[in-house]
């Protein structure tokens, strides 16, 4: 699936899109934007790793000496990138320099570029603005080709199995913590590469929606909101949503939960292409505010989803750029009155026809016990 995730003609297109933003050139540092283009996951060192990608000429990309057999093996060594190495006592900065022609006004920097590394570049470069490279890259990483979705379908098939296991770790008297190491254990076992985060939120811990893993006791009849998600061995993240209630559930949790699924459900029918993101926000969220809960919803209602767990597009009122085939975000809205709440979150893929759900156990609140 390597070649299909990572295509060589990729690069192309991002030199098109960085000579069409103006920019003379893109400096790509470690993370989730040089991964993209070039299916290399660097390490991310004080030494400098940065593929330059100008608008015109051809790319290379500057790698420490000792991480050179790294790149070679990475996808990245058969795209045909030169790949230049440095040793420890040359300045890679000014070797960059020295490789681009003079007078560029604008370059792109990488979005998670460590702030060391671009104010070296400005130094190596003192007459050119730096800006964001993401609002180069974000158009592109927005629209997932079919193998990318292939691999979202995968994260997706990944974290439903330890969903599915979730019930087996809970019971009254086991603490947050210990609940969550063995939800860790499972997005491994179950095929991830690594374990992105772990929410257990019990009780009232439930009514914080990126609540931290502690020792609070879990007790019977508490909800119990577990939001989980990983990184294949692709490189693509998984992140889902699911409730839970150790025992009988209260019966006002049970009353807006209902509610919870319609609005869910409500914001997932509205996405087709053409569909605007404040418009999916509103579908769930106009169903919640009917039923009386509307102070209780207190996010966005996604966020986009790939080689990164947050990204475009950010499915919140305010974002009209409309919708197109191949898009993938987050659907989770969420309901958190205070002695609990409750989210419900699945990824889905914009189609040409409307929406393909990645995640697929059932949405309905499972009792434990």
């Amino acid at each position: 699936m390597t070649k299909e995730l990572y295509p060589r003609e990729r690069l192309g297109r991002v030199q098109e899109e960085a000579a069409r933003a103006g920019l003379g050139a893109l400096f790509l540092t470690p993370g989730p934007d040089l991964r993209y283009v070039t299916g290399y996951d660097a390490l991310p060192l004080e030494r400098l790793t940065c593929l330059v990608v100008p608008a015109e000429g051809e790319a290379f990309m500057v790698v420490p000496r000792l991480e050179l057999p790294a790149a070679r093996e990475s996808p990245a060594g058969g795209l045909g990138v030169e790949l230049v190495p440095w040793d420890e006592t040359d300045d890679p900065f000014a070797l960059v320099a020295g490789r681009l022609p003079g007078g560029l006004a604008k370059v792109g920097v990488a979005d998670r570029m460590w702030a060391v590394m671009a104010l070296r570049f400005r130094a190596a470069l003192p007459g050119a603005e730096q800006v964001a490279a993401g609002r180069v890259l974000s158009g592109l990483r927005m629209r997932k080709s079919a193998a990318e979705i292939a691999a979202l379908r995968e994260a997706g098939a990944a974290i439903d199995r330890v969903h599915a296991r979730v019930p087996g770790f809970l019971k009254a008297g086991r603490t947050e913590r210990e609940v969550g190491r063995d939800i860790a254990d499972a997005i491994i076992a179950e095929g991830h590469a690594a374990v992105d985060f772990v929410i257990v939120g019990s009780g009232p811990n439930g009514a914080s929606p990126h609540a931290e893993l502690s020792d609070r006791v879990i007790g019977a009849g508490e909800p119990v909101v577990v939001d989980i998600g990983g990184t294949m061995p692709s490189g693509y993240c998984s992140d889902s949503t699911r409730d839970y209630c150790v025992g009988e559930p209260p019966a006002d949790y049970l009353a807006y939960y209902e509610v919870l699924k319609e609005a869910q459900q409500a914001s997932c029918d509205a996405v087709r292409p053409g569909a605007t993101p404040e418009a999916v926000d509103a579908a769930g969220r106009e169903v919640i505010a009917a039923a009386g809960y509307g102070e209780y919803f207190i996010h966005r209602t996604g966020h986009g989803i790939g080689l990164e767990t947050h990204e475009e597009p950010y499915i919140v009122a305010g974002n009209t750029e409309p919708l197109e085939a191949g898009m993938a975000f987050s659907i989770e809205p969420g309901i958190y009155p205070g002695p609990h709440g409750a989210r419900i979150e699945d990824i889905v893929v914009c189609t040409a026809d409307g929406h393909e759900r990645m995640n697929r156990t059932g949405r309905g609140l499972v009792v434990v016990g």
